[in-house]
This record gives C-alpha cells, structure tokens and sequence, in this order.
C-alpha cells in the first residue's frame, strides 16, 4: 500500500510540476534578464526582484516581506552570490506559507459527521467543477458524500452540478430553479444525517453585485443548516480562479468581508502564468489555501503542500 502511495504521490508531483510550468518559465526568464552581468546581490538586483513578484501576481504586501527577508539575509551574509538567490528565495517563500498558522491544514475532520462544506465563490472560477472533484475524490476514499445545488439563480448551475454528482456517483439534492437556497441547502443537511453521511458540498450563488445580499443569504443557508447540525458549516471554501491574478484577490477580500471563509481553492493555475498569486493569497489573507487546481483530470485538485508548491514554482526547466 504505502508503496502505491508513493507512486501516486509522484504522479501528483510531477502534476503540479507541469501545472506550474508558465509560471515557473515566466518568473526564471525576468530573473535571469534582471541578474545579467551580475555576481552579487546587491540594491539594484533587489530592486528587480521586487518587480518581478509583483509582475508575478505575488501582490505588494507579501512581495515587500520577502525582499525584507532576503535583505535581512544579504546584511547578516554580507556577501550573497547570484547563483545563492534562487535558493535564498525558495527558502524565504516557504518560511513565509509555513508561518501561516493554518497551513498544513489536512483533509476533513472526520470527527464531524456528516462534515459540511459551504462552497462559495464568483461564477466562472470553477466552483461546481472542484465541488465534482471533491466529490470523487472523498468517495474514492470511501467516504459517503451527499451534494445540495443551492445556487437555484442559475439554471445551468444545478445542471452542471447533477452532472458532476452522476460522474462521481453520488446523490444530490436540488429544488426548481428560483427555490430558496436555504431551503434546498436544510434539505441537504438532513438527507446527509438520515443517511449517515460522512461529507455534505453545498453549492452556493456566485453573485457579488451586493454585499449586503450576499451576507444576508450566506448567513441565512447557515442558520437554518445549524438547526439540523449545530456547528454547521464546518468549512466555507472559497473558490478563486488563479489565472485571474490580481482579481482573485479582489475576489478574496469581498468574501472574506461577506462571510467567515476558513479555506481556499485556487483553480486553472495549469495554462497561466499567475501561479505566483497562490502565495500572496495565502500570506496576505491568513486563510490555508486547502487544494490547488492544476489540470482537467478528477485528481489534479490537490491538497495544497506549500513546500511541494515553492519546490514546482522554482523548479529549473
């Protein structure tokens, strides 16, 4: 068994590796342009590099902690090679997802029965499709999974989402369109206890035209879940397309001021160079990025590993 899981875990390394390519390419090609002629990092090198993660989609703020880090390193070594850099900063940016207090979050609590995921999001970042992989992939461990479409303003969304429910063979509960979504989620939440479930996906709206709108109906799908199951949601996942750079943090930050979200996935980081915004979303929001989306297939939604990703992101092509 453990040695299967050892040639799984490759297969999902050299996933990410993949996944990440652009990213990676893109980020190593500005470097060796900004090192030229250089053998020791010095203001004007740290001045480049400080644009490079900002074109990166790194963001400000994180970008400014990690040149801090390395200037730190540069005063106490006095004397850092070009060729020491990228092992400067490979280190600096895992310390930095390391520190996250959350980071290395697991899986599921399997002590919450049925576990309740509350999965918001915009539409278009590929929320129904990581609630499909989700699905498979806690069935594929055995797990009893139940799905509630309470996105009912979308026709399309509720289609979408009973045909990921047939693909991964699990149940899923839906009402007619235009249905109260807390509804649709209550008879979620009670399906999943009389069966004895193991994990609930609930399927939410993508609307952000309206703040108040949206906190007032994310707050309404948890109070009437709570009646069946007290502490429900135990997670509110939110889904960010991380090829839209600079705009998933946008994203982030309307949320997480919407609602109490406490893990993200960020999809689509396979076919873009923005991979970069994996790590300022994790740095600057204090939320653990839980899966990344790097490919089609049902297993490229990872668990995220900030060591394996800083290793995919600097990896030399």
């Amino acid at each position: 068994m453990s040695w299967f899981k050892n040639i799984f875990k490759k297969e999902e390394k050299e996933t990410l590796d993949k996944g990440l390519e652009k990213s990676s390419q893109g980020f190593f090609e500005k470097m060796t342009k900004a090192v030229v002629g250089k053998s020791k990092v010095d203001d004007e090198v740290l001045d480049n590099l400080e644009e490079i993660l900002i074109a990166s989609d790194v963001g400000a703020s994180t970008t400014i902690k990690i040149i801090g880090r390395i200037e730190e390193r540069v005063a106490r070594d006095k004397y850092v090679s070009i060729s020491e850099l990228d092992n400067i900063l490979r280190e600096e940016i895992s310390g930095l997802l390391l520190e996250n207090p959350h980071a290395g979050t697991g899986n599921i609590d399997s002590s919450k029965k049925p576990y309740v995921i509350m999965v918001v999001g915009v539409n278009g970042v590929g929320k129904t499709t990581t609630i499909g992989k989700l699905a498979h992939q806690f069935k594929s461990e055995g797990k009893k999974v139940v799905l509630g479409a309470a996105d009912t303003f979308r026709a399309a969304a509720v289609d979408q989402l009973t045909i990921w429910s047939e693909r991964a063979g699990v149940p899923i509960v839906k009402q007619d369109m235009g249905s109260d979504p807390a509804s649709v989620a209550f008879d979620t939440v009670q399906s999943a206890n009389a069966q004895g479930a193991d994990v609930v996906i609930i399927d939410t709206a993508g609307r952000l035209h309206n703040k108040i709108n949206l906190m007032n109906e994310l707050s309404k799908i948890k109070r009437v879940m709570q009646k069946v199951i007290p502490d429900a949601p135990h997670e509110i996942l939110l889904v960010l397309d991380g090829s839209t750079g600079q705009n998933a943090f946008e994203q982030a930050k309307q949320f997480t001021a919407a609602t109490e979200v406490n893990a993200l996935a960020v999809t689509k980081l396979d076919g873009t160079a923005k991979g970069g915004v994996v790590i300022g979303i994790s740095d600057q929001f204090q939320i653990p990025v839980k899966y990344i989306g790097v490919g089609e297939k049902m297993q490229d939604l990872q668990l995220f590993n900030g060591t394996e990703f800083v290793d995919s992101f600097f990896k030399k092509r």
